[in-house]
């Protein structure tokens, strides 16, 4: 006859037993999409990351994303130690190409915003009608906001690109825009501005006179927070090789290991797991049976 004691002693070898054949799940939060890694506060999705960047930064296909109104954007590479996102436009004009474009801006509500570095050309604006230009009392056209300076260097070394001389399509009017000029928005439309195309830049000053060497793209900082601060929590997730991630209606902090399994703290219980696993991987099917032979003797006893 089975007593209750032995009837509990079963239900514990049987979850002892399925817990050990049973297959590793996968881990829901990844950490890396294609070749960029990913960290807080970026996930590669649903629960993942830091819920205010959900749905600014996704990964689909192996891809990493950014996106706002404007349009989604490839990321090239994410610098944590500075908290700078580094995307492209498919559609900006370059050294190699000048195209149309419908001009890039960030989204108003978003934890972004232009990095110090990041430089905008305008290119091809219609002198007549677009708001950057105005006449001086002598009728010259002139514009305030365009940067004289370095700026007219960028606009010459960007005519002189080999694409651009060789097809003879010079851009017609270049107009350096710095992040600051776009107002709190950060919105840059080209319709607005009546201008046909933009260049993005970013790391001008390493190449000032290569424009070849030019790195095209768009540079933005990021925050984590209000007082931009790395939750200590996250850190200590990230260093047990779990990622960072939220759960409930609360959307409560979790960290997501490689099992599979969420917690609340880290994944360090997963080193002394995994180091029973592989011991037991390794053991023979008479060292199973031996040991099955003393669970049920103990469950008999």
């Amino acid at each position: 006859m089975v007593t209750k004691m032995s009837l509990t002693k079963l239900t514990t070898i049987s979850i002892l037993l399925f817990l050990s054949f049973s297959p590793t799940t996968t881990q829901t939060c990844k950490s890396t999409c294609g070749p960029v890694p990913v960290k807080y506060p970026f996930g590669t999705g649903s629960g993942c990351g830091d819920p205010p960047f959900q749905t600014r930064v996704t990964c689909n296909n192996q891809h990493l994303t950014f996106i706002t109104h404007t349009g989604c954007y490839p990321i090239t590479d994410i610098d944590y130690s500075n908290q700078i996102i580094f995307i492209t436009d498919l559609s900006m004009s370059t050294c190699a190409c000048t195209q149309p474009s419908k001009g890039f801006s960030l989204d108003w509500d978003a934890p972004f915003s232009f990095h110090d570095d990041t430089v905008f050309a305008l290119l091809n604006c219609d002198v007549s009608s677009s708001p950057i230009f105005k006449s001086d009392r002598n009728n010259h056209t002139v514009s305030p906001v365009c940067d004289t300076g370095s700026g007219s260097r960028v606009c010459e070394r960007l005519n002189n690109c080999q694409a651009v001389s060789r097809l003879g399509v010079l851009v017609s009017t270049c107009c350096v825009y710095t992040p600051v000029d776009l107002g709190p928005s950060f919105e840059m439309d080209l319709q607005k501005l009546s201008c046909g195309s933009y260049s993005g830049l970013y790391g001008f000053k390493e190449h000032p006179d290569n424009p070849e060497s030019w790195k095209y793209g768009v540079a933005i900082k990021y925050k984590f927070n209000f007082n931009n601060e790395y939750p200590p929590m996250c850190a200590n997730c990230e260093k047990s090789n779990g990622v960072c991630g939220y759960d409930g209606p609360y959307n409560s902090f979790v960290c997501n290991c490689r099992s599979g399994i969420n917690t609340t703290t880290d994944c360090s219980f997963e080193a002394t797991w995994n180091s029973s696993s592989r011991f037991l991987r390794k053991s023979d099917e008479g060292l199973w049976m031996y040991a099955l032979a003393l669970l049920v003797t103990w469950m008999m006893a």
